[in-house]
């Protein structure tokens, strides 16, 4: 039996170990990936697992690793004319999730949160942060706030339906056709009338 610790001669295993750790979460979600099966398909020990992240928790956060910073993004897309933010945001939006990469790490997500509450728990955390506080914090309103968990419904609804579920016609629409029809509602949402709840 080989001893606890690094691989001999990777320097790179925490970076493969985060990359199963990603296919595990992307395939399984937070319930259903384990930490002997994560170790697995990154051929090491799972105590090495443990030893670079502690628990599978922590394991999460590491490899939630979002494709883009929800903080230096939103707020270039909302500066400028306001009358074409929607667009920009659907057309950014609709850019990460097609890009094979990016897409994997988000589905890892998305699949985990609607499985675990402590994954969920950590993906509200992250868009109350990051993604509202970001939008909200651009846009000059009272109901900024409201305004900017719209966005982020309407947008996580068509991921859910496109990348997740791959509701027909949605999950084969072209891009321009989803811009076409998503970017009034989310320009609605970030400037227009609004019924206050």
């Amino acid at each position: 039996m080989s001893p606890a610790g690094r691989r001999p001669g990777r320097a790179d295993t925490r970076a493969v170990i985060l990359e199963s750790a990603r296919d595990c979460f992307a395939k399984a979600g937070y319930g259903g990936a384990t930490i002997r099966a994560i170790a697995a398909g990154a051929g090491v020990d799972p105590a090495l697992v443990h030893h670079f992240f502690g628990a599978k928790s922590e394991l999460f956060v590491a490899a939630m690793d979002f494709p883009m910073s929800p903080r230096v993004v939103l707020p270039a897309l909302l500066d400028g004319n306001i009358d074409t933010a929607g667009e920009r945001i659907v057309r950014m939006f609709l850019g990460l999730w097609d890009d094979p990469g990016s897409r994997r790490r988000l589905l890892a997500i998305i699949r985990s949160a609607v499985q675990h509450e402590r994954a969920a728990a950590m993906l509200r955390t992250f868009l109350s942060r990051e993604v509202v506080g970001s939008v909200a914090g651009k846009l000059d309103m009272p109901d900024a706030d409201l305004r900017a968990t719209l966005v982020g419904s309407q947008l996580i609804g068509l991921a859910m339906a496109r990348y997740v579920v791959r509701v027909p016609p949605l999950a084969s629409a072209s891009t321009e056709a989803l811009v076409a029809a998503y970017a009034p509602t989310i320009q609605r949402y970030l400037a227009g009338e609004i019924t206050n709840v």
